[in-house]
């Protein structure tokens, strides 16, 4: 989601430190705890909870809004929405979820599911334009985010599982992702490759290079 994660390393360095890298890591590492229990395999209670607002929420809401000072639009697009995502699923739950019956929380959730779906579904387009370590986030997100609200407004436990261990997936291409905007940032040339656009881009970028 940032120019360090080309696969060509700009020649001066940028004015300010990328937050890309954070941005994913929040990303990954909530989508990882909610994931792992979708998909069954935790014994614990809401360990997502706290993460949704405190790391993918407010972490990643603060890096979409430093992608901003770097003019990265698509950047501060992709970090503000997902940090307000996971902000608002956790005020959801606090605050609504419990005055609800099960079947109401349900198809409440396959709601949201699917707006940020059809949010997402775009942005997976336009992350063509990125680079393929970024567009392999969005994809894997699509996939997880239409099967969860499927089963979400089928309450299929079944098909909530395999929104959970697509949902891992994803986590684990955001964190690829993130540790590659790391490392490349620091050496400043590619050491983890994340691949180049897929298209030619048909508007010239106005984003600093």
């Amino acid at each position: 989601m940032t120019h360090v994660e080309q696969e060509s390393t700009p020649q001066t360095p940028p004015a300010v430190a990328d937050p890309a890298p954070l941005g994913l890591a929040a990303f990954a590492l909530t989508t990882f705890l909610l994931s792992a229990k979708n998909a069954g395999w935790t014994d614990g209670t809401d360990a997502w909870l706290g993460y949704a607002l405190a790391y993918g929420g407010l972490v990643q809401l603060l890096a979409g809004m430093w992608e901003f000072r770097n003019r990265n639009v698509f950047g501060s697009t992709a970090f503000s929405s997902y940090g307000g995502f996971w902000i608002g699923l956790g005020l959801y739950v606090i605050l609504v979820a419990g005055d609800t019956t099960p079947a109401q929380e349900a198809n409440d959730l396959g709601w949201i599911l699917l707006a940020f779906a059809i949010f997402n579904t775009y942005m997976m387009l336009w992350a063509t334009q990125v680079n393929q370590a970024v567009l392999a986030v969005f994809v894997t997100l699509e996939a997880t985010e239409i099967i969860l609200f499927i089963g979400q407004f089928s309450t299929s436990e079944s098909t909530i599982k395999i929104g959970g261990y697509i949902g891992v997936l994803t986590a684990i291409c955001a964190w690829y992702a993130s540790a590659a905007g790391v490392i490349n940032g620091m050496m400043g040339r590619t050491f983890l490759g994340v691949g180049k656009p897929m298209f030619k881009q048909v508007t010239p970028s106005t984003e600093p290079r």
